[in-house]
């Protein structure tokens, strides 16, 4: 896709960087393409990287380096003493980007909050069928159910309503899918005709101004010099789509990127040995996952996905692929992260009683499909390794493995049907630091035909998470996403594969990149030396 005549290509974009001690602009090698540029209508954080992070802003924001929340585009706001109403105060003189298509006439205020969210839940509104959006975060997180209005106090002043509390509201906030939008933009293309623009040529408030893309070989954004925070430290920052992580490592090493994402586990020593880059890591708050479709026989039975649970040989994935990187997983939320259930016990290896227990539940001539994503993610540094290593344990057990694979943005749109056959390679870094974030999100009923890849809805775990949401006392919710992980865990909806170890990797010239937990790689307050 080509969205303007003026495109960069790649040598362009390059010469930008490589040049010398004047460059202005920072080259980020991302691991994979932009399934669009509208992050409410997506999950993955490649998407998020080359969206909501430079583009747009959020209403609360998270600290870069933190799961702290801090004033955004609302300067301030207050939750009602039964915490069903939460009123934010908004900031003023916030300017709109423009674009060849589009000059914003006002700054941005209480009507484009209302749009953001309204779009997403009101089957009414026009841009809610755009670009087929199945709004993944907002119906998985409940949202539809949570909101009972959204009132424009004034133009500077917005409350949510809610039918019921919800602890971790503010923080869900903070997340991508919350992006504020310009309802201004969006009218402007609905009148037009050309709706899908608000995707496709994004106009935000945040620190970039989005100028170009071409699939799979780069983005280009350029400072916003109107930015109502602290501006960005380069004039241009340039994301060079690099699916590959050894050509990733040799554009570092050449100057041609500054950062790179996800390097191979195999690669990390050489590079801490090598004094031309720097290597930064952090344990990071995620889990990669093997999620069978319970919707489909044989593996709508438990004991079928235990016994196929109990043929994977995890810890030879940990050595194989993850390579010192990774540590097993037992549960759905990952060990940092508080409610964390120590007491759970994981499905043992043990192929002769797999093989035992598929005979006793009559399954024989098994043959099914795993899903190998096409790129590198922070919990998954080599899926196809991985699928294969998976292939061989189920062999061990007269199951036959078929392994598929698409390109990125398909493979996440396809992996949502229910009637997916087999099991699909995926995995989650937390969004927001609460548990609610992988439990409801992931596995509870809201979100199954979206980002519950497992199709999985089983009420007893959805009431348990669902009472969780609504007390704000942290001890009470501990307990009841203790029970969660025990009902997880006995249903067997996923064979949880592992937590990962989050390295990227930096030319010394970069200045002030950090290693965020949620995920994210954000750029606004990176520099060159």
């Amino acid at each position: 896709m080509l969205l303007k005549a003026k495109m960069l290509g790649m040598a362009a974009a390059m010469a930008l960087t490589a040049g010398g001690a004047h460059a202005q602009a920072l080259v980020y090698c991302s691991e994979g393409s932009p399934e669009g540029f509208d992050p409410a209508l997506y999950t993955a954080g490649t998407t998020f990287d080359a969206s909501s992070h430079p583009i747009y802003n959020q209403l609360v924001e998270f600290k870069v380096g933190t799961t702290e929340t801090q004033p955004g585009l609302a300067e301030s706001y207050e939750v009602s003493e039964d915490g069903m109403t939460i009123t934010f105060n908004l900031r003023q003189g916030v300017k709109f980007h423009s674009n060849d298509i589009f000059t914003p006439t006002r700054d941005f205020n209480a009507d484009d909050v209302i749009f953001t969210f309204d779009r997403q839940g009101n089957p009414e509104n026009p841009y809610n069928e755009v670009s087929g959006g199945t709004w993944e975060y907002f119906n998985g997180m409940s949202m539809p159910d949570l909101i009972k209005e959204i009132e424009k106090v004034d133009d500077y002043t917005v409350a949510f309503h809610l039918n019921r509390p919800e602890a971790p509201f503010i923080a869900n906030m903070a997340m991508d899918f919350a992006s504020i939008v310009s309802k201004e933009y969006a009218d402007a293309m609905l009148e037009a005709g050309t709706p899908e623009m608000l995707n496709q040529a994004p106009i935000g408030t945040g620190p970039f101004t989005f100028q170009a893309y071409q699939k799979d070989a780069v983005v280009r954004y350029v400072r916003n010099d109107d930015y109502w925070g602290d501006p960005a430290k380069v004039e241009a920052l340039i994301f060079a789509i690099t699916p590959d992580a050894s050509v990733r490592y040799q554009k570092v090493q050449a100057g041609e990127c500054h950062v790179m994402a996800y390097p191979n586990p195999a690669d990390i020593e050489a590079m801490k040995a090598d004094d031309g880059v720097e290597v930064l890591e952090q344990e990071g708050l995620n889990v990669g996952y093997l999620a069978y479709n319970t919707q489909v026989a044989p593996y709508d039975n438990p004991t079928v996905r235990k016994a196929l649970n109990m043929a994977i040989d995890k810890q030879a994935i940990i050595d194989v692929v993850f390579q010192g990187s990774g540590q097993i997983a037992k549960n759905p939320i990952p060990p940092t992260m508080w409610s964390y259930s120590d007491a759970t016990v994981d499905d043992a290896y043990d192929p002769e009683a797999a093989k035992a227990m598929l005979e006793e539940a009559g399954v024989s001539d098994l043959s099914m499909k795993i899903w190998a994503m096409p790129v590198q993610r922070p919990y998954n540094p080599n899926a196809r390794r991985m699928a294969e290593l998976m292939q061989s344990d189920f062999a061990e057990i007269g199951v036959d493995v078929e392994i598929v694979s698409y390109e990125w943005g398909e493979y996440l749109e396809r992996s949502k049907a229910t009637d997916r056959d087999g099991a699909v390679l995926l995995g989650w870094t937390g969004d927001n630091g609460d548990p609610d974030n992988f439990l409801a999100v992931l596995l509870g009923c809201d979100a199954v035909g979206g980002s519950n890849r497992a199709q999985w809805c089983n009420e007893e775990f959805d009431e348990v998470v669902k009472a969780a949401k609504v007390t704000s006392d942290q001890a009470e919710r501990t307990k009841l996403y203790e029970e969660a992980q025990a009902i997880f865990k006995d249903q067997a909806p996923w064979a949880t594969i592992a937590h990962s170890v989050v390295y990227m990797v930096t030319r010394p010239e970069v200045d002030g990149y950090v290693v965020h937990p949620l995920g994210g790689h954000i750029f606004n307050q990176v520099g060159l030396k």
